[in-house]
C-alpha cells in the first residue's frame, strides 16, 4: 500500500447505471448520442433525433464514465460532459459508470485508461474473435485497483485534466485555423466570392473589403462566364484535375528501409493531422512526402472523410501507408495545401464517392478515374496569393497539433505512475512546469 492507499475493486468506486431508453419513443427529440463510432471519430457525442437512433440506448447522466465492453484491446473510455437541456443516450456496447461520492468522477476516468486496468480488462473478455470479445458487467466491476484517498484523487484528476485540456484546446485551435483556410478555398474557388462582389458593385479598385484587400481583389476578373462547370471567372479556363494536381507521384523509399507509416485506423476524418505515425520497415503501400494530401478510396473510408495533409515528416523524409491511398501533389505555383482542401471540399469528395467501383463492402476510386474531376485552372498571380494566405494557417494549426503530441506524449507517461502512486502530485507538477 501507498501511504493511505486502498486496493478496492471498480464496483466499490462506482455504480453501474443500467437505465434504459427507447429513442424511437421520442422520434422528434434532439439526443446526445455516445457510440463507438463517434468515438473513434473525435471522441464527440452525435446530435440526433429519436427517429435516427434505432434500439434501444443507456440513459447517460452528468458526470458518468463510459468504458467499451467491446474488443477491450482498444481503450475506448470517455467522460460523459452533457450539453445541458438535451437528453444522453449511450450504446450498450459501453458500461456506464457512477462513480460514488467518494470518487471523483475525472479520477475514475483515468484509472480506466491505466494500462493495467485495460490489460485486466483484455484477460476477462470473452468471445471467438478479437475484434469482438467483450467484458461481461460484472467482470468489470471485480477489478481491483489501488485508490488514494478523494483530495489526492482530484490532484491527480487535475494533473492530467490540466494535460488534457491543453490538447483540446489545441485541437480546437488547429480546427478553426483549417476551417478558415477551407473556407478561403471556397470562397475564391468555389463561389467565386470576389468577382461576385465586384459584378455586384460593392467594390471599387483600391477599396478593401472585410476578409480581402484591395490589392487581392485586383486579381480577380471583373465577370463570371457561362463553362461546363456553370460560372466561372472570366478568363478562367476548365482543365482536368492532373493538369493542376499530380496523383500518385513516384517517390524513392527501398523495401525494408525503415520509415514513417501511417495506418487507415490513424487517418483523420476531421482535420488534417494523423493521430499517430509510427516506423516500420517498407513492404509495400502508397509513398509520400511532406506537402502531400493522402485520401482514402476504399469504403467506407472514403465516405467517412479519412483525409491528411502530411506535415509531419523530417526534411527529405520519405513516408508510407496504405495501398488504399490516393496520393496528391499540386503542381507549381498551387500551394501545396491546395490539393488538401480540394480533397476536403464537397465536388471532390462527391466525384470521388460516385467513382468507387468493385463488389459490395470493398468498392474503392481508381486513381485514373480522378483524371475525368475537372476544376477551373487558377492563374499564377491568385495561386500564389491563396499560398501567402493559408500557409500561415497551417503552420499554426501544425505548430498546435505538435505541442499537443508532446502533451499527449506526457500525459501518457504520467499517467500509470500516478495512478500507482509511483509519482506523487508535486513531482508531477515539476515536471510539467513549463508545459502548461
Amino acid at each position: 500500500m501507498v501511504g493511505e492507499w486502498q486496493e478496492l475493486a471498480i464496483g466499490d468506486l462506482a455504480d453501474l447505471h443500467t437505465e434504459q431508453v427507447n429513442p424511437m419513443e421520442h422520434p422528434d427529440t434532439l439526443f446526445q448520442h455516445f457510440s463507438i463510432p463517434a468515438f473513434d471519430e473525435g471522441q464527440k457525442p452525435a446530435l440526433q433525433r429519436g427517429s435516427e437512433i434505432a434500439s434501444h440506448k443507456f440513459s447517460v447522466p452528468e458526470g458518468a464514465i463510459l468504458v467499451s465492453k467491446l474488443n477491450p484491446r482498444f481503450p475506448r473510455v470517455w467522460e460523459a460532459r452533457l450539453n445541458s437541456g438535451l437528453p444522453a443516450v449511450a450504446s450498450t456496447e459501453f458500461l456506464v459508470l457512477r462513480p460514488r461520492g467518494r470518487t471523483s468522477s475525472r479520477f475514475l476516468k483515468y484509472l480506466c485508461l491505466s494500462p493495467t486496468f485495460f490489460a485486466e480488462m483484455e484477460t476477462r473478455a470473452t468471445g471467438t474473435s478479437g475484434s469482438h470479445q467483450r467484458v461481461r458487467p460484472d467482470d468489470l466491476l471485480s477489478i481491483k485497483v489501488r485508490v488514494p484517498p478523494l483530495p489526492e484523487q482530484r490532484a491527480i484528476a487535475y494533473i492530467l485534466g490540466a494535460l488534457d485540456d491543453k490538447i483540446e484546446l489545441n485541437r480546437k485551435m488547429s480546427q478553426t485555423l483549417e476551417q478558415m483556410a477551407r473556407a478561403l478555398f471556397k470562397a475564391w474557388f468555389v463561389d467565386f466570392e470576389p468577382v461576385g462582389t465586384k459584378m455586384e458593385g460593392r467594390w471599387r479598385r483600391g477599396e478593401s473589403l472585410p476578409g480581402l484587400p484591395a490589392h487581392l481583389y485586383d486579381l480577380f476578373p471583373e465577370r463570371l462566364v457561362p463553362s461546363e462547370l456553370g460560372e466561372i471567372p472570366e478568363g478562367w479556363k476548365v482543365t482536368s484535375l492532373p493538369d493542376l494536381v499530380e496523383i500518385n507521384p513516384p517517390r524513392p523509399l527501398r523495401k525494408g528501409e525503415m520509415a514513417p507509416y501511417l495506418d487507415m485506423a490513424n487517418m483523420p476524418t476531421r482535420g488534417h493531422a494523423p493521430d499517430a505515425v509510427v516506423d516500420r520497415p517498407f513492404g509495400s503501400g502508397m509513398r509520400f512526402i511532406n506537402g502531400d494530401t493522402l485520401v482514402a478510396r476504399i469504403t467506407p473510408c472514403l465516405e467517412n472523410g479519412k483525409t491528411a495533409f502530411v506535415d509531419f515528416l523530417r526534411d527529405g523524409q520519405v513516408g508510407w501507408g496504405s495501398t488504399e491511398y490516393i496520393v496528391l501533389r499540386p503542381r507549381p505555383p498551387l500551394p501545396e495545401e491546395f490539393a488538401y482542401c480540394l480533397a476536403r471540399s464537397e465536388a471532390f469528395r462527391e466525384f470521388a464517392i460516385q467513382s468507387m467501383t468493385g463488389t459490395s463492402g470493398r468498392q474503392r476510386v481508381q486513381a485514373d478515374s480522378l483524371q475525368h474531376f475537372r476544376l477551373p485552372r487558377v492563374p499564377a498571380p491568385v495561386a500564389e496569393a491563396f499560398g501567402r494566405a493559408i500557409k500561415p494557417l497551417f503552420a499554426r494549426s501544425s505548430a498546435a497539433v505538435r505541442e499537443s503530441r508532446t502533451l499527449a506524449a506526457l500525459r501518457d507517461a504520467l499517467l500509470p505512475k500516478l495512478i500507482s502512486g509511483g509519482i506523487r502530485v508535486r513531482d508531477a507538477e515539476r515536471v510539467l512546469s513549463g508545459h502548461l
